[in-house]
C-alpha cells in the first residue's frame, strides 16, 4: 500500500449534453482547466458506451469482459482524473440500467450522453500523483510523487 494526502480544490460542476461524449468531456475540462488530480461522481443518462464488466478469469493482466450498450440506459458512476504523460487519464467506474437490465464495470472508448450527464468535479490539490503504464500488470495503477517547493 502507498498512500499520500492532498486538499480539495476547486469544484466543478459539469453538464454533458445529449450527444457529447462523457469521457472525452471530462478530458477536455481537465486539459483546459489544468485539472491534474480530481475525483468525481455523475449521474444521467447514456445512450451509447463499452464497459469492461470484469476479467474473464483472475489472472494478471487481465482479460476484460467487453459490454457494449447500443440503446438509451440510466447512468450513475464514481471515478478519478490522473494524468498519464501529457493526457488526462479518466477511470470512471459506473452502473448502468434499463428496465430489469443492470450492468457495473469500468466505461471505455467512447460514451454517448442521452439527454444529460450532470458531473461533480473535486480537485485534489497539494499532490503529485499520477498513472505510469504497467506492462506486466496490464493497467496503469496510481502513482505518487513528491510537491516541489
Amino acid at each position: 500500500m502507498e498512500y499520500t494526502t492532498g486538499n480539495i480544490g476547486r469544484v466543478f460542476f459539469l453538464r454533458v449534453d445529449h450527444g457529447e461524449d462523457l469521457i472525452e468531456a471530462l478530458q477536455i475540462i481537465s486539459k483546459k482547466e489544468n485539472i491534474r488530480s480530481a475525483f468525481f461522481f455523475l449521474l444521467g443518462a447514456i445512450s451509447q458506451a463499452e464497459l469492461v464488466a470484469g476479467p474473464k478469469e483472475a489472472s494478471v493482466p487481465p482479460v476484460p469482459i467487453w459490454v457494449k450498450i447500443e440503446t438509451p440506459h440510466e447512468i450513475i458512476g464514481i471515478g478519478n482524473v490522473f494524468y498519464e504523460g501529457d493526457d488526462p487519464r479518466v477511470h470512471l467506474h459506473c452502473s448502468i440500467g434499463r428496465d430489469e437490465i443492470a450492468r457495473t464495470g469500468c466505461l471505455r472508448n467512447q460514451s454517448k450522453a442521452f439527454m444529460v450527464n450532470e458531473v461533480c468535479i473535486l480537485e485534489i490539490s497539494g499532490m503529485a500523483a499520477t498513472r505510469i503504464n504497467d506492462g506486466l500488470k496490464g493497467y496503469s495503477p496510481v502513482t505518487f510523487g513528491k510537491i516541489s517547493d
